[in-house]
């Protein structure tokens, strides 16, 4: 795995939208110059294990680092990563600083607007963690609580969206999140349920008390709107490697040993882009 890279800051203001404020487009790279550069630029996160972090070793790792690891491997580069806050995950694509986002990307309809995504590799609904005192097990126990969120994630949007007397707790990243349940700053904390899962399992006395919220989505990787040659041969190499299996392999790899037998790997895994 590659070592630390640069880091691509959110903006700041809090009316961010869900996949954050637009900036000047630059034209994105060709297939031939990625490959003459000898690096494919990816955005993933560096705090949110086991899908994006940095290891003990100071490395990127995780479910999109593996899958990362092997379209570098596969267009004959290396990956080069830049850790990426959730709000600035469109602005990366559109600044031409990446040339892909594969930072746990849930596909949506204003996202697509802005970028465009491959095929999925991942499904995926929203969980709500607490301390197991004051286990939120229904939404309805969130009136009147505070309810931490990171800020340009589906979790943000659905709240605001669907229970706007909820009050949101929002920060920049995932840890800072974390970090505030961790210290009572907030009563909950919500994203994707893969995540929750994966953190109440390695933090102890707090529980998943809601375990899919809202719809099932998808994420997948996105590159800038318009980009149909990378994006073809990344929908070209998700069907390839849906013939050996890979993703299946990547979550053994990856997310078994923080999950063990508590999830079956076909509520979370997709090959070949489709989903059952």
């Amino acid at each position: 795995m590659a070592a630390c890279g640069p880091s691509a800051a959110t903006p700041s203001d809090e009316g961010s939208t869900a996949s954050g404020s637009s900036s000047s487009k630059t034209t994105a790279r060709t297939l031939d110059e990625i490959k003459k550069s000898g690096e494919l630029k990816v955005a993933v996160f560096s705090d949110k294990a086991p899908f994006g972090y940095v290891d003990k070793d100071g490395n990127y790792a995780g479910y999109d680092v593996y899958f990362a690891e092997r379209l570098a491997k596969d267009l004959g580069v290396k990956a080069a990563y830049t850790s990426v806050d959730p709000a600035a995950r469109v602005d990366v694509l559109t600044s031409n600083k990446v040339d892909v986002t594969l930072a746990n990307f849930t596909v949506t309809d204003e996202r697509k607007e802005k970028v465009d995504f491959a095929k999925p590799y991942m499904k995926v609904a929203l969980g709500v963690v607490s301390p197991e005192g004051a286990e939120i097990t229904d939404v309805s126990q969130l009136k009147g609580k505070t309810l931490i969120v990171a800020k340009g994630t589906t979790a943000e949007t659905y709240f605001e969206k669907n229970e706007p007397d909820i009050k949101l707790q929002k920060y920049d990243q995932y840890a800072d999140a974390y970090n505030a349940l961790l210290d009572g700053r907030g009563d909950a904390f919500s994203t994707d349920n893969t995540e929750v899962l994966a953190w109440a399992k390695s933090n102890k006395g707090f529980k998943v008390g809601i375990t899919k919220l809202g719809d099932e989505d998808t994420i997948a990787p996105a590159v800038q709107k318009g980009n149909k040659e990378l994006l073809d041969w990344i929908n070209e190499e998700i069907d390839k490697l849906g013939d050996e299996n890979f993703f299946h392999k990547d979550y053994e790899e990856t997310l078994k040993p923080v999950y063990g037998s508590d999830v079956d790997p076909d509520d979370i895994v997709v090959e070949k882009g489709v989903v059952d």
